[in-house]
């Protein structure tokens, strides 16, 4: 689609969402305000507000009374759910998984990713982004960065067929360790919805994550991904022991 038709406040808020990957709007730190946000990017107050709302309801931004609106950190919790991929997930429910490779790519990573993945500046990443089905039904958004240093050739890998987890073990010997994992609930907006065929607006879950590795005989990060997961299709439990 032809940006000039996209609505202005998208426009904007694709453009917040870049500083925020790209740390010039770091975690916990609080954005520029309306009216400077009003004058840098020359749009009305209705746009830049729409803009906000729909990045704290996306789990960029959060909001505090009397004081502004700051970049939401990704600080990890402890572990929620067991390392296994959602493929999987979905054949341990007795139903039959499927995926849609949305994009696929290798660029740039940004500063963002750099930090999560431990990578140095000018390196690339390989970006997959999919949506994955139980008994052909959405039920999961995910876009995945990986080191590309790691995984050289990984592009040519047809992932809508693949289990990304069983390339990497395969294919690249990697022995997945653990996974750091945040989540949270919004709402779902504009492609997200469409890809998980919900009504704009509708309550869904938001994980994040960076997944470590054996490489080489270390343990690195070797993933780090965001997905959100329809609540009304699948739940969660925490096995929790003593």
């Amino acid at each position: 689609m032809d940006q000039i038709m996209l609505p202005k406040y998208y426009i904007l808020k694709q453009k917040l969402i870049e500083k925020i990957d790209q740390e010039e709007f770091k975690a916990n730190e609080m954005i520029p305000s309306e009216r400077e946000l009003i004058q840098q990017y020359d749009v009305s107050r209705i746009t830049v507000r729409k803009a906000i709302d729909e990045l704290v309801n996306e789990g960029y931004l959060y909001k505090v009374q009397g004081k502004g609106t700051f970049v939401k950190s990704d600080a990890y919790s402890q572990d929620l759910i067991s390392i296994t991929s959602c493929t999987q997930d979905v054949i341990n429910l007795g139903m039959t998984p499927s995926r849609k490779v949305i994009s696929a790519s290798v660029l740039e990573a940004d500063n963002k990713r750099c930090r999560n993945l431990e990578l140095g500046k000018n390196e690339k990443v390989f970006r997959l982004e999919r949506v994955y089905y139980a008994d052909s039904e959405p039920i999961n958004h995910t876009v995945t960065y990986l080191p590309y240093k790691l995984f050289p050739g990984i592009e040519k890998y047809d992932f809508s067929k693949e289990s990304l987890y069983k390339v990497l073990e395969e294919k690249y010997d990697i022995k997945i360790t653990k996974a750091k994992r945040s989540v949270e609930a919004i709402l779902a907006k504009d492609k997200i919805a469409e890809y998980l065929d919900v009504e704009p607006g509708k309550p869904i879950l938001l994980f994040g994550c960076i997944t470590y590795g054996i490489s080489n005989g270390k343990e690195i990060p070797i993933e780090n991904f965001k997905c959100c997961y329809r609540s009304d299709k699948f739940k969660f439990y925490i096995n929790q022991v003593k």
